[in-house]
């Protein structure tokens, strides 16, 4: 099964210092056909308007893994934890039994464009914590760079989850593959550009469903920048 989700179709808000598609049912946005892809529960594209930003709120029981495109996006939680994060930066916070945190976006003039993600975990009630690695985009181009994992393999951040998440940047001829062991499923999210993935062209925003297939193939990229979900 190959099913494309045109990235036009996603659910949109407009809160003026903020601007999110939602590509699973997220707050004011409900569709009973989009509530995640296995245990991929949320993807919002989010930019956030200069010196605005997420006031202190809270998460529990919850994989929440933030990937800035463009700009910078400053946290605050309720571990300890203070850093910014950039083009590049991936950070995971499990947010367990409970935890608050704030985002902010502090530049007077450039907005913050990133993908907060969200993934179910498999185990409930944890201490929460939190994870911040750097991946160049030297790793990422021309073939998918393991993100996400849930042994940290390669460098990845760990996340509670038979989860596997991957980065890439592909342009022009350059061609990347991901076998996906037998009954599992994958979601593609193209966050830049445009791609072809198994025949099926993708522009900016889209996303595409598989499951019963061996091999995802990407290729044919243009400015591409995408996230793959290799999920049970």
């Amino acid at each position: 099964m190959i099913e494309l989700r045109p990235g036009r179709e996603r659910g949109y808000v407009d809160h003026g210092w903020l601007k999110s598609f939602h590509s699973f049912s997220f707050a004011g946005y409900h569709d009973p056909r989009h509530m995640g892809f296995g245990t991929l529960r949320v993807i919002n594209e989010d930019r956030v308007t200069p010196g605005t930003g997420f006031a202190t709120h809270a998460h529990r029981d919850m994989e929440i893994l933030s990937y800035v495109l463009e700009g910078a996006l400053a946290h605050r939680d309720s571990m300890g934890n203070g850093s910014t994060i950039v083009p590049g930066d991936v950070q995971r916070m499990s947010a367990g039994r409970g935890v608050t945190h704030s985002e902010y976006n502090h530049e007077q003039r450039a907005p913050t464009h990133f993908l907060q993600i969200w993934i179910e975990p498999d185990v409930r009630g944890i201490e929460p914590s939190y994870e911040q690695r750097h991946f160049a985009a030297a790793e990422k181009r021309g073939r998918l760079r393991l993100i996400a994992s849930p042994d940290g393999a390669e460098g990845s951040v760990t996340i509670h989850q038979d989860a596997r998440v991957y980065a890439g940047l592909l342009e022009g001829a350059e061609r990347a593959a991901l076998p996906l062991a037998a009954g599992r499923r994958a979601y593609v999210h193209l966050a830049r550009g445009a791609l072809s993935v198994n025949g099926t062209r993708l522009e900016v925003g889209d996303a595409l469903k598989a499951a019963g297939v061996a091999t995802l193939e990407l290729q044919d990229g243009a400015a591409a920048e995408v996230l793959v979900f290799d999920l049970a």
